[in-house]
């Protein structure tokens, strides 16, 4: 059995301690907790990873490993869909399993890139096309896909107590995030997408016999831009965006654990870690990330002008975010954002 590199760094009680995807498969002792799922499963917006799937030890199920003095097997990893849960986290389950939770679905109908699409500006994207796309694999594939998974995870654990997750709102109607360009309508299109997703994994789960937490109203007041927040943003790495942060983990775990073992206790809270960027170099960060949009490309000012904009204009907001002078980045961001408001 391989050495977790969470206790192995000291982060976790031996209660606690992790036995990740890499050890070598066999039934779990009785009262092991496996963690299966996605990023929102491993953690990533924790900005505490240890392997490349990102799996934290400020993440939920390493909280309710602590909390409840269960031995947790960590099997989720970032990008993980219902397929790839089947084909290379199911492997340490067993007769003598005692809990399992999960979080999955967002990435099966493209969780990640309907986001990137809408966090363009409004006359360079297409946000309700591709929501409209996941939910049409929400609609004709992802029953089939849940159905597969859950029965293959209650043939494997027979005798688990097995919870699946639900995911947040991420949005509030603000965007205040420099290099992102979502209007209202689309948080709210986001959000409504997020329901529906959660009312087919609640359906599905409670089917197959498991029991299901909706995190909705414990995350309400505390989306992206709310005080506090418990998810990220558009994050530095970008991979921490629009994941749960510490805060945020705890709130799953306040959800998941009595769901798991029928008993209440309360995680603890960690601080978040502290900004490494200064407001200067956030800025620059974020007009580089605008950049990266090219705005001035001859495509995407021809949809400018479509959208009724002056592509001149587009064109010198553009050339603006390359200057040394933060004021003059603040400037042609907060006018490319009215822009995109216009547009949106």
């Amino acid at each position: 059995m391989t050495t977790s590199p969470l206790r192995a760094a000291g982060l976790l009680t031996a209660a606690a301690a992790l036995v990740l995807s890499s050890t070598t498969p066999a039934q779990a002792a009785a009262g092991d907790y496996v963690a299966l799922g996605d990023s929102y499963s491993a953690d990533v917006g924790t900005r505490a990873k240890v392997d490349d799937c990102y799996r934290s030890p400020y993440g939920y199920p390493a909280l309710v490993a602590q909390t409840y003095g269960l031995n947790l097997d960590y099997q989720a990893c970032t990008g993980a869909t219902t397929s790839s849960v089947i084909d290379s986290q199911l492997g340490t389950l067993g007769s003598g399993t005692g809990y399992v939770t999960m979080t999955i679905g967002g990435n099966d109908v493209g969780f990640s890139s309907i986001l990137t699409e809408c966090a363009q500006p409004g006359w360079m994207s297409d946000c309700e096309g591709a929501i409209a796309g996941g939910r049409a694999i929400l609609r004709d594939q992802l029953p089939g896909r849940y159905d597969n998974l859950f029965g293959q995870v209650r043939t494997k654990a027979a005798n688990a107590a097995v919870t699946v997750g639900g995911y947040p709102r991420i949005f509030n109607g603000e965007d205040c995030n420099a290099l992102t360009f979502f209007a209202p309508d689309e948080q709210s299109s986001l959000n409504t997408a997020t329901g529906e997703l959660n009312t087919l994994a609640r359906g599905k789960a409670t089917g197959a016999g498991f029991r299901f937490v909706d995190p909705t109203a414990s995350f309400t007041g505390h989306a992206v831009c709310d005080d506090p927040e418990w998810i990220n943003g558009l994050s530095n790495p970008v991979e921490e965006s629009y994941h749960p942060n510490r805060a945020g983990n705890v709130g799953y775990a306040n959800l998941f654990g009595p769901s798991v073992t029928g008993r209440t206790a309360t995680a603890q809270r960690s601080a978040e870690p502290t900004p490494q960027q200064s407001p200067a170099q956030r800025t620059r960060a974020a007009a580089d990330r605008v950049v990266a949009m090219r705005l001035s490309s001859p495509e995407n000012l021809a949809k400018a002008k479509a959208a009724g904009l002056n592509p001149s204009e587009v064109r010198r907001l553009d050339a603006q975010l390359r200057s040394p002078d933060t004021t003059v980045v603040d400037k042609a961001l907060a006018r490319l954002r009215a822009l995109d408001r216009r547009t949106s």
